[in-house]
């Protein structure tokens, strides 16, 4: 059994399990800290960095989802720093790929938008890159639209972690970094695809849809991955 810490967080004291993270310490007391590559159910990556909290004095910056708690850790989860840092980085990722909002299917169930709306975001100070990314149709039930990817990496982790199949991945380097299916082929002449659809309910944005779904449909149900993890983790499924 893990040795339980304590621990302060935005100056509340609190006990936490020694294997726990800092994101899953502050959620247990109610303290919401920002996320966009975190999903429950996989390995965390801290990809996105915007769960940046500070720790200790002089605060370093680490992020929550992937630092595990130790006794007499001093956490801030919300400074000035790190509302500004966060605000920088959902700009970034809105400046780096098409991000339009009123021709998106997620729109309105959407978590960089929400995100947008979360850090007060008003404009983008960073150039527009406009990049002119191809969008993917070729499998029978989904797609997937490269210029609103944030490469968060949730449907490669989904893929592998819950799904098994591992279909996903990450190709290329720095700002042409992209998503793939297989050996970077058609989605739709994917072998190892088992066209479940759990890559299209992790995603946080528009990037991998359902085909046929109207701008403003794309409301995802992601009760269905956390059934999925729970049955396994529990071994509901043996018999």
């Amino acid at each position: 059994m893990a040795t339980v810490k304590t621990l302060s967080i935005d100056g509340r004291m609190i006990n936490a399990g020694g294997d726990q993270t800092v994101l899953e310490a502050a959620a247990e007391v109610g303290i919401a800290i920002p996320t966009l590559c975190h999903l429950d159910g996989v390995a965390d990556v801290g990809a996105c960095r915007l769960c940046l909290v500070e720790v200790g004095d002089p605060p370093r910056l680490l992020p929550a989802c992937s630092t595990e708690v130790f006794e007499a850790m001093v956490v801030r989860t919300d400074t000035e720093r790190l509302r500004g840092l966060r605000r920088m980085i959902v700009e970034l990722l809105f400046a780096e790929r098409n991000h339009v909002c009123a021709v998106c299917v997620a729109n309105g169930h959407c978590e960089l938008q929400d995100l947008a709306v979360r850090v007060g975001m008003d404009h983008v100070r960073f150039e527009y890159v406009h990049p002119g990314l191809p969008v993917d149709i070729s499998h029978e039930r989904f797609g997937v639209d490269h210029n609103r990817c944030v490469l968060c990496t949730r449907c490669v982790r989904v893929c592998d972690q819950i799904e098994g199949a591992h279909t996903w991945d990450v190709a290329f380097r720095g700002a042409g970094a992209r998503v793939v299916t297989d050996m970077h082929q058609p989605w739709g002449t994917s072998q190892t695809c088992t066209s479940c659809g759990k890559c299209m309910q992790a995603c946080p944005t528009g990037a991998i849809f359902r085909k046929g779904a109207t701008v403003a449909e794309m409301e995802r149900d992601r009760s269905i991955l956390s059934f999925l993890v729970t049955a396994r983790e529990k071994k509901q499924w043996n018999v």
